[in-house]
């Protein structure tokens, strides 16, 4: 099982750490306005208070009250894909230990790439079939020694109802990564690029991507049930029977 994983810093970091300093020394001057109201206006402010308590309070035993599994169902489109996750959930095991299967699945965020043909592409075009989601680069190297087994899994179980879709976000050169799956003998697998660097800025902030590799999984009705954050066996015998799960075949 690998254990490697390249790390992508978020182009705004910087100025998300300085919007919380700003953030942070507002909530200080708010709280040294309240220390110089009168008692009557402190008054009133700590009867609001208790009220908002009593509201919040509520809440919580509302929420305590509601079946789990009505909370946790995620949105209507995506409820019968619950079925999906049951079967794949003991399956996320050996190899593939490391994926993440959903408690609510969902649609996943809506990414832009190019096709085969550099055309215009998104995830919605793939709908009516389970795809295989892949984020790489060649200068990853754990990206690099995984695509092999990708290509084995197209190979395997790809078909009308399902397609390793490997996503390319170099930014600098753009031959290079078709030369490099032409080097290494990447056949079966269709090229899918993000050369502008925007489908990774839109994954960072949904929270789905720290680093590369980074893979999930989407099914026929449009909704997330896997994530991997980080390399895997995608060839083992493991990873055959948690995608075979996933595609409901025997």
């Amino acid at each position: 099982m690998y254990d490697a994983y390249c790390i992508v810093k978020p182009r705004s970091e910087l100025k998300q750490v300085s919007g919380l300093e700003v953030h942070r020394e507002r909530r200080h001057i708010h709280a040294m306005s309240t220390t110089q109201q009168s008692p009557s206006a402190r008054s009133r402010l700590w009867l609001a208070g208790l009220a908002t308590l009593a509201i919040v309070g509520a809440g919580v035993a509302w929420y305590g009250l509601v079946p789990r599994g009505l909370v946790a169902s995620g949105p209507a489109e995506c409820r019968a894909s619950q079925a999906t996750t049951d079967r794949l959930k003991p399956l996320a095991k050996g190899e593939v230990a490391a994926v993440g299967v959903s408690n609510a699945p969902k649609p996943p965020p809506v990414i832009a790439f190019t096709g085969p043909e550099g055309q215009a592409m998104g995830l919605a075009d793939f709908k009516g079939k389970t795809i295989l989601v892949n984020l790489w680069a060649t200068w990853c190297v754990p990206c690099r020694e995984e695509m092999p087994a990708l290509d084995k899994l197209q190979a395997d179980l790809g078909g009308p109802d399902f397609q390793v879709v490997a996503i390319n976000v170099d930014t600098r050169n753009r031959e290079k990564p078709k030369a490099w799956l032409k080097e290494n003998g990447i056949t079966n697998l269709a090229y899918h690029a993000d050369p502008e660097g925007k489908l990774l800025q839109v994954l960072q902030k949904s929270g789905h991507v720290v680093g590369l590799p980074t893979t999930f999984v989407v099914d026929a009705a449009g909704c997330e049930i896997a994530l991997l954050k980080g390399p895997a066996e995608w060839a083992s015998t493991d990873a055959l029977a948690f995608m075979k799960a996933a595609l409901n075949r025997p």
